[in-house]
């Protein structure tokens, strides 16, 4: 398995992967490597090992970070330091303990009211506390293993104090391993290793996407050929607006509940005694409808500048573990611009973690569709982890840096504690958040199925001039993920830190751009960091750069936006574009160069700008976005 720390330090040093024939045919023979359902399990089983090891090592620095403060806390005031230390244990719950040693004017430990430990438990606490007392009379510092070590629950960190003192002294923290079963959990969900997911509150009917012929999903390599619906509901659009009068007779006729309506003439019909297919026959012979199709449910898709030009952050995770902000150029654009606070980023996802230290006053309210009554707080982890990698506070000397310095997020929960959504929920938090100012928004889920409605919410997103991004999926699959392959969309895949396509992405003509998707560390519920792997986590790099874009030009249009991201890429794979690297990965040095000349309408930071440019490329893209309209319809 390869760790992070090996891979941060290739991604530091490697030069850009070779290109042309050669490599396009090593593409071929990965992708055919990775065809059998059994490689793929195993390449993504290894993927989920390296993520669980990353966010161990992120979680253990963040931990290191906490009790050397507290120990210089500690040293300065114990009393106003056993006062922080307890407010800490309610704020940061991976705090389970703060035990002093050493003479700091009788303070005591500080425990988590929830910290409760088995007996068993206890004798390894007791003797790995022991250890690191002896640590700190050395002077040194001690990080214990993870323990008991058939299901690890607890590790021990110790950091001795300075000052001059007689007597040795510092810090003890016991914190909780619980982020690792969480991310475990959640990146078997979000690389497809487990089927979609039968739980919360959804009853759902696995199908083939294309004939709706029913599939029974027994593993995640099953999950390319299935999507999934709700078994007793319909989605109706009507060519004309129904009556209050029709939509009754409906209703009776049917034996359903009152319907939702989405947009324009678009109803969502639930009828416990019918099925779909039921519905669907109802509908298409007593209304004429413009269409008809299954309420689809969508799930979570997630140099260091020798020219003197680079900015480089103090946030304590960056230099070691944030090898995907150099290998973009993202650290080298912030001299160009590093975001404004009038460009809004909506985050349809499954919330975000309101309260997280490294995103406050990054967050505006947001909107729950799940719940509209309660905030959009992120109960799954993901939304949280992709807001991060958008706009995590940089320069705070704490966590994670962000792509951006400015930038405000919207959090919009459309997805359920199950990290699921129907497309009515997606739809509705689109239109929502573009109603609501966002200028780009990012949606990290998708499916296999089209569904017409939700293309019709991109389409009203889309024309009003927001940039919309999405991942392809997880699979390793070539079969178009939606929504990222409506033309509207700019599709994102992953690559990994030596710039090669990440084993587990998507890949394919409807490709756009590439960016890094590999054990990306980012904020996690809890004031925590994880890293985790996916187009999930791909996606969010791109939709930081549209915003960085908008910041540097605000008069570009969202086409021109996508179109400068889209010809600034460094190329990959095959020179030109490719279906396995879309027109290459991100460059974000490169695209606000672009921003900042004028290309397009904008006038960027030209006090005299010229006519606008024209890509050399352009008659070649608008042939690429009909040829991707025309397969989005197929």
């Amino acid at each position: 398995m390869l760790g992070l720390t090996a891979a941060v330090a290739s991604a530091l040093v490697l030069p850009g992967c070779a290109s042309g024939p050669a490599q396009h045919a090593r593409n071929e023979q990965q992708v055919q490597e990775q065809a059998s359902p059994e490689s793929e399990h195993r390449l993504k089983q290894k993927m989920l090992m390296q993520d669980i090891h990353a966010t161990d090592k992120l979680t253990r620095r963040d931990a290191r970070m906490h009790v050397e403060d507290l120990s210089a806390r500690y040293v300065r005031n114990p009393k106003d330091a056993a006062r922080y230390a307890a407010d800490l244990t309610q704020t940061h719950p991976h705090l389970l303990a703060v035990l002093p040693y050493g003479d700091f004017n009788g303070a005591s430990e500080v425990r988590s009211p929830s910290f409760k430990s088995s007996a068993d438990e206890n004798k390894e606490l007791t003797s790995y506390i022991r250890f690191a007392k002896s640590a700190l009379i050395r002077g040194k510092s001690y990080a214990s293993p993870s323990f008991p070590q058939e299901a690890p629950k607890y590790f021990v960190t110790a950091v001795p104090s300075t000052g001059s003192s007689k007597q040795r002294r510092g810090i003890i923290g016991i914190f909780s391993t619980g982020i690792l079963e969480k991310v475990e959990n959640h990146q078997r969900k979000n690389l497809r290793l487990i089927p979609y997911p039968r739980e919360g509150k959804y009853s759902v009917e696995s199908v083939h996407p294309d004939t709706l012929r029913d599939i029974t999903v027994k593993t995640g390599s099953d999950n390319e050929n299935a999507s999934h619906f709700y078994e007793n509901e319909v989605v109706v659009t009507f060519k004309k607006a129904p009556t209050n009068a029709d939509l009754q007779r409906i209703e009776q006729e049917i034996d359903g509940c009152k319907p939702s309506k989405v947009l324009r003439n678009t109803y969502i019909f639930h009828a416990d005694g019918k099925s779909m297919k039921e519905l669907d026959a109802y509908f298409r012979k007593n209304w004429d409808p413009k269409y008809v199709e299954p309420h689809y449910l969508y799930l979570t898709n997630e140099t260091t500048g020798l020219d003197g030009r680079t900015e480089i952050p103090n946030d304590i995770l960056f230099s070691e573990y944030q090898w995907n902000l150099p290998i973009t150029s993202t650290n080298k654009g912030w001299t160009l611009s590093k975001g404004t606070n009038d460009v809004i980023v909506a985050v349809v996802d499954t919330g975000v973690d309101l309260d997280h230290p490294d995103l406050a006053g990054r967050t505006l309210p947001g909107y729950n569709v799940v719940n509209p009554d309660e905030r959009p707080m992120d109960d799954v982890g993901h939304g949280t982890h992709v807001a991060g990698i958008i706009a995590a506070n940089v320069n705070n000397r704490e966590g994670i840096a962000g792509m951006t310095w400015n930038t405000k997020i919207l959090p919009v929960k459309a997805l359920d504690n199950s990290g699921s959504g129907t497309t009515y929920s997606v739809a509705q938090g689109i239109i929502w958040a573009t109603d609501h100012g966002a200028k780009v928004i990012n949606l990290s889920l998708g499916n296999y199925a089209e569904a017409q409605f939700l293309h019709d919410a991109i389409q009203y997103a889309f024309d009003h001039d927001v940039v919309v991004i999405a991942a392809t999926g997880n699979d390793n699959t070539e079969r178009p993920g939606y929504p990222a392959a409506y033309p509207e969309v700019l599709s994102v895949s992953a690559t990994d830190s030596h710039q090669k396509r990440a084993s587990f992405s998507n890949f394919g003509d409807y490709i756009d751009v590439m960016a890094p998707g590999e054990s990306i560390a980012s904020t996690y519920p809890g004031n925590q960091y994880a890293a985790l792997s996916g187009t999930s986590m791909a996606s969010p790099h791109v939709a930081a750069l549209a915003a960085l874009i908008r910041s540097e030009n605000p008069q570009l249009k969202n086409t021109e936006v996508m179109d400068i991201i889209r010809h600034t890429t460094e190329d990959l794979g095959t020179p030109g574009r490719d279906k396995y690297y879309g027109f290459g990965q991100i460059n974000v040095f490169s695209a606000l160069q672009a921003a900042g000349k004028g290309n397009g309408t904008g006038t960027g930071n030209i006090q005299n700008p010229g006519p606008v440019q024209l890509w050399p490329q352009q008659m070649e893209e608008k042939l690429y976005r009909l040829l991707k309209r025309l397969n989005s319809r197929s």
